[in-house]
């Protein structure tokens, strides 16, 4: 059975089409390790990478592995229960401005919320300069769960940031009044985009880009130059989605999850008018976290165009075979790894890296193998 190709399975096996796993087609290099929970990965040329840990530092890796010591003038974060210093990008036009941007669980009168900043990474690369705080979600609550903070940049610099509806609050995901729940999209200085769908509107917060979110861990722009993003689901009900402007992806009010323990959530629904469907959910759920296309051809011309999404739950990597919208077949890969992923980002030289969710955590790079 080994010799047969996942593909040849697949077409005999309805179950192998959906979860068919593919041990011999890739393999994992370690870059560095010696990370203690790392979060986000952003490159910064001539093979360096910067990357956050989750208690609140945020290091260079050389183009050999070698850790940096952590950078100077990292704001100070409340790294309790999911929170921390979390997700980060590096500028579209890093080489000319050196700005990263990046998000985290930020203290404040109330509790904690998720905040988005930018910095400039010094020369030497020792330090963060000119750090602001250019976006705070509010209103702050008293949660150490459900932070979100998944950062894209799109094609016009504007930063697109997921948030988590902090777990007790998940009502006001269905709220315009609060960021709870919600992507939102500002302009490198903070500001909210003119053209969100809900700037103007009476008693709707302009920064909001979509609604009806629960708490999505990864997002990327895609090569159609989209948002595509995933969201953990309770019990079950993870989504893959393209979040559109304005328009309501349904938590809570319809989900395919459950509560923890079992029972349904609300009405128990999975669908309602008005409300969009998930292009795939899961059941049970994964625990994505991290996602990104492969637009090279790196590991061959039939993995070109497929996503890449990281199991926390599982411990390997979920990949995609997509016709547009659709997802025409999951594999597996890196079944074996034993390790939670929990970013998954596609670098300049084509290949996919991997940061693994462990407080001796690792950068990995995929590798096709043979």
């Amino acid at each position: 059975m080994k010799s047969i190709s996942c593909l040849a399975f697949a077409a005999v096996s309805l179950l192998a089409a959906t979860a068919c796993a593919q041990p011999s087609s890739v393999t994992t290099e370690v870059v560095a390790g010696g990370l203690q929970n790392p979060w986000g990965l952003a490159f910064i040329g001539e093979g360096r990478m910067v990357v956050t840990e989750r208690a609140g530092r945020m290091r260079v890796v050389g183009a050999d592995g070698r850790l940096g010591e952590p950078l100077k003038n990292v704001p100070n974060v409340d790294a309790v229960g999911q929170g921390g210093l979390l997700d980060l990008v590096a500028d579209r036009d890093f080489a000319r401005n050196r700005t990263l941007h990046f998000c985290f669980s930020e203290p404040g009168l109330g509790g904690n919320s998720t905040a988005l900043a930018s910095a400039q990474l010094s020369a030497d690369s020792r330090s963060l300069e000119g750090v602001r705080v250019i976006f705070s979600q509010k209103p702050k609550v008293a949660s150490r769960l459900h932070f979100g903070c998944r950062i894209a940049q799109a094609s016009d610099g504007s930063l697109f940031l997921t948030l988590g509806d902090r777990f007790q609050r998940m009502a006001d995901a269905q709220t315009l009044d609060t960021h709870h729940g919600k992507v939102v999209r500002v302009r490198p200085d903070g500001s909210a985009h003119p053209d969100n769908p809900f700037v103007g509107r009476s008693g709707a917060l302009p920064e909001i880009w979509s609604l009806g979110h629960r708490n999505m861990q990864s997002a990327t722009i895609g090569p159609d130059g989209r948002l595509w993003t995933v969201e953990h689901g309770p019990q079950g009900g993870d989504e893959l989605n393209v979040a559109q402007a304005g328009k309501n992806y349904g938590w809570p009010s319809i989900t395919y999850g459950e509560n923890y323990g079992g029972g349904k959530i609300g009405e128990g629904l999975t669908r309602k008018e008005g409300l969009e469907q998930p292009l795939k959910y899961w059941v049970p759920s994964i625990a994505p976290s991290g996602m990104a296309f492969v637009t090279s051809e790196r590991y061959g011309k039939d993995m070109k165009g497929n996503l890449l999404i990281g199991s926390l739950k599982f411990q390997y990597v979920a990949r995609l075979v997509m016709n547009g919208d659709k997802v025409v077949r999951e594999e597996k890969l890196l079944p074996d790894l034993r390790q939670r992923v929990r970013d998954v980002r596609e670098g300049p030289d084509g290949f996919i890296y991997l940061l693994t969710d462990d407080r001796d955590g690792q950068l990995l790079r995929l590798k096709p193998r043979g």
